[in-house]
């Protein structure tokens, strides 16, 4: 996993690379509006700016163990046009969780909660994002969500954690790769 160039949005206390191991701080996350009004953009991004069509995917595992803990792969144009997709605890289950923001946050869950590890890839082409997923090795050939993302706009765009309500996580990335499409 070659992460040379990489850099943080919003960098957490401690981290480490070999396996990418990220001590999820407390009190983060990115949320818009939707629901309670809050606005939130302070979760950990380590990733590279991209403009055009790419591929991003991410193999990672931890404990989440509190309600809305997550991590996986972010998309970010601005604190208003973003998605983050990968494992989120809700209602005491590890769920595959999909957020996208277009001036207010979107969510959806499935229900995945038995793995020890979990594949997130999100794939740009022109003005759509496609997210799937894959528990323990599989590739991720499930469909969690088709979203719109604005074309050729720049994006930051790699792995993400937040723990807006827990005391924070520890996650390992064990695998990301990241393609530029032609």
């Amino acid at each position: 996993m070659d992460l040379t160039g990489w850099t943080w949005l919003n960098e957490p206390q401690k981290w480490s690379t070999d396996p990418l191991t990220v001590h999820v701080d407390p009190k983060t996350d990115f949320w818009r509006l939707t629901g309670n009004g809050e606005i939130h953009t302070n979760g950990h991004v380590y990733g590279v700016r991209l403009a055009g069509d790419f591929t991003v995917t991410a193999t990672f595992s931890g404990d989440f163990p509190a309600q809305y803990d997550h991590a996986g792969v972010g998309l970010v144009i601005d604190d208003e046009n973003w998605i983050k997709a990968g494992v989120e605890v809700f209602d005491g289950k590890r769920q595959a969780s999909t957020v996208v923001a277009r001036g207010f946050s979107d969510w959806n869950l499935a229900v995945a909660d038995v793995f020890e590890t979990f594949t997130v890839t999100a794939e740009r082409k022109g003005d759509a994002v496609v997210v799937k997923y894959g528990l323990d090795g599989a590739e991720p050939t499930v469909m969690m969500r088709k979203a719109y993302f604005p074309p050729g706009v720049e994006a930051f765009v790699g792995v993400m954690g937040a723990s807006p309500h827990g005391e924070g996580f520890v996650t390992q990335f064990h695998e990301v790769q990241l393609t530029q499409l032609p």
